[in-house]
C-alpha cells in the first residue's frame, strides 16, 4: 500500500503537484488522468530520477538533500512561505536565508516603521544596508543626510569618522556589529553579495578585517546602546531586533528612550 498517507512530506508534494498547470510549464495538457503534474515531469524539472522522487512522495528511500530539495521546491513553483513548510517537514529545520536583491519594503511595513513615531527604527538587509528607516532614525542617526551609496551599518562603523565620536565605546560597538554580522553571513549561506562586502570592508578598513579573523558570534537580539549626538548630546536607548515575517533577509531593529530625559532628547531632534 502507498505510505503516502503516513508520509507528510510526501503528501505535501502529491498536493503541490496536482495544483500545477502542465501547459503553462511546456507539457502538454491532453489526456490528463489526474490535475497538475506527472511525477516523471516533476522529477525532469527537479534533474532528479523519477523513481526516486516517487519513492520520496511515497514516503520510501529517506529524506531528501538540502540541495534536491531546492531543486524540487523550485520545480513545484513553492512561495517562500510553501518552500519553509517543504523544509521543516523534510529536514526538521527552515532552509537558508535567501539574498533578495529587491530591499524595497511594503507601504504597510512603512506605516509601522512611521507608527514608532518617537522610537527610531530601522529595517537592514544581510549585508546591513539601510532599507527603510523613520523620522526619530533620521533625526537621532542621520540617515537622511547620507548619500544612498554609505547608508550601510557597517560602513558608517568602520568608514565614517562621525562614528568613533558619536559611540561612546566605539571598539565594543565595533566588535559587537562584526560578530553580528557574522552569524547574519552564516545563517545566509554562500552569497557573493556578502563575500562582496566582506572584502570591500576589509580593504577599506583595517579594524574590520582584522576583527572579521576573530571567531565571535552574536545575535543582534537586544541591548541599551548611548549615542552622542553632535545637538541634544547623549542619548541613552534600549534596543531590540526582529526579524520580518516573510522576509527573513531582513531584519526590524527599534530604538527606545531609556529615560523621559532621552525621550525628550529625540522630540526635540523631530521638532
Amino acid at each position: 500500500m502507498d505510505a503516502t498517507e503516513n508520509n507528510a512530506l510526501g503528501k505535501y508534494l502529491r498536493e503541490r503537484r496536482a495544483r500545477l498547470d502542465a501547459a503553462s510549464l511546456g507539457f502538454a495538457s491532453v489526456r490528463r488522468r489526474t490535475p497538475g503534474l506527472r511525477r516523471e515531469e516533476v522529477a525532469q524539472r527537479a534533474n532528479i530520477s523519477a523513481t526516486w522522487y516517487t519513492w520520496l512522495e511515497q514516503g520510501r528511500g529517506g529524506a531528501p538533500s538540502e540541495p534536491v530539495l531546492e531543486r524540487i521546491a523550485q520545480a513545484l513553483v513553492l512561495t517562500n512561505d510553501e518552500r519553509e513548510h517543504a523544509f521543516l517537514l523534510a529536514l526538521g529545520r527552515a532552509p537558508a536565508v535567501r539574498f533578495q536583491a529587491e530591499n524595497a519594503i511594503s507601504p504597510r511595513l512603512q506605516r509601522v516603521l512611521d507608527g514608532l513615531a518617537d522610537s527610531p527604527a530601522f529595517i537592514k538587509s544581510l549585508t546591513w544596508d539601510l532599507v527603510a528607516w523613520n523620522r526619530a532614525a533620521g533625526a537621532v542617526f542621520g540617515y537622511d543626510r547620507q548619500a544612498p551609496g554609505e547608508r550601510n551599518i557597517l560602513r558608517r562603523v568602520f568608514c565614517n569618522p562621525e562614528s568613533r565620536v558619536a559611540n561612546a565605546d566605539w571598539a565594543s560597538v565595533a566588535r559587537f556589529a562584526v560578530a553580528a554580522f557574522r552569524a547574519d553571513a552564516a545563517r545566509a549561506g554562500p552569497s557573493a553579495e556578502i563575500e562582496r562586502m566582506v572584502d570591500t570592508l576589509s580593504a577599506d578598513s583595517p579594524e574590520f578585517a582584522a576583527l572579521w579573523q576573530d571567531s565571535d558570534v552574536r545575535s543582534f537580539g537586544d541591548g541599551v546602546k548611548h549615542f552622542r549626538h553632535p545637538v541634544a548630546g547623549v542619548i541613552a536607548m534600549e534596543f531590540s531586533s526582529f526579524t520580518v515575517d516573510g522576509r527573513p533577509d531582513l531584519g526590524m531593529v527599534i530604538y527606545h528612550p531609556l529615560t523621559a530625559e532621552d525621550a525628550g532628547r529625540v522630540r526635540s531632534l523631530l521638532g
